[in-house]
């Protein structure tokens, strides 16, 4: 009985998540209260609070359904064992595109969390929550990014954390403006060329010395 209960509540759970996601998308997170969500559930506000402690702890819930799987596939590039770091941040950043552009569960709780949400009030504390997850990412995307110098898929004096952190601003970055406008570009066509061209990028890294120096060849030609 108690097994069934508890698989009774996350169907109830999983409803409430549904709804919110439904309503936050059609009129955005500040005009729509909890008894919004409990009413167009058909439960009772009590039923809402049994969940979720305020609808802050509700989009919390709401953004990890879809944030998680990422966040795992971020850390196994990070793991000091594995073989091919690069393809693996690579794979990664792919899968976080496409999904974006294929998933129109993600997609829509994305485009909630870019454009239909105000920190304000009790959403106030998601931000330092965003904060936190935003570090974890780039901290996890860093060490992927030197297990791969390790292995020479970098060059040796690449600003790891400076990629770490351009990397992470230019997927975020990507979808931030494919939702604004999808006709915009095809993010799920273009996902592995967008990558592979940052990626590129990181492998052609100038050394400072070597940036030094083409600047001062640069210099005494124009002179």
């Amino acid at each position: 009985m108690a097994r069934k209960t508890k698989q009774e509540a996350q169907v109830t759970r999983g409803h409430i998540l549904d709804t919110a996601e439904r309503l936050f998308s059609e009129r955005g997170v500040a005009r729509t209260s909890l008894a919004d969500i409990a009413d167009s559930a058909g439960l009772t506000r009590g039923a809402i609070y049994w969940h979720f402690r305020n609808k802050g702890d509700l989009f919390t819930a709401l953004l990890d359904r879809v944030a998680l799987p990422m966040e795992e596939m971020v850390a196994q590039a990070a793991d000091a064992g594995a073989a091919d770091p690069l393809s693996s941040i690579r794979a990664c950043c792919v899968y976080v595109l496409r999904r974006t552009a294929r998933d129109a569960q993600c997609r829509r709780v994305f485009e909630i969390l870019a454009h239909k949400c105000e920190y304000v009030d009790e959403m106030h504390a998601l931000v330092a929550r965003h904060m936190q997850c935003r570090s974890q990412g780039i901290g996890m995307i860093e060490r992927a990014l030197r297990n791969a110098m390790r292995k020479g898929q970098l060059p040796r004096h690449l600003q790891v954390r400076r990629a770490a952190i351009g990397l992470h601003a230019y997927v975020d970055g990507l979808i931030y403006n494919w939702l604004l406008d999808p006709r915009s570009f095809a993010l799920d066509r273009e996902a592995e060329a967008l990558v592979d061209q940052f990626l590129q990028g990181l492998k052609a890294a100038v050394a400072p010395k070597a940036r030094v120096a083409v600047s001062r060849v640069r210099r005494v030609a124009t002179a």
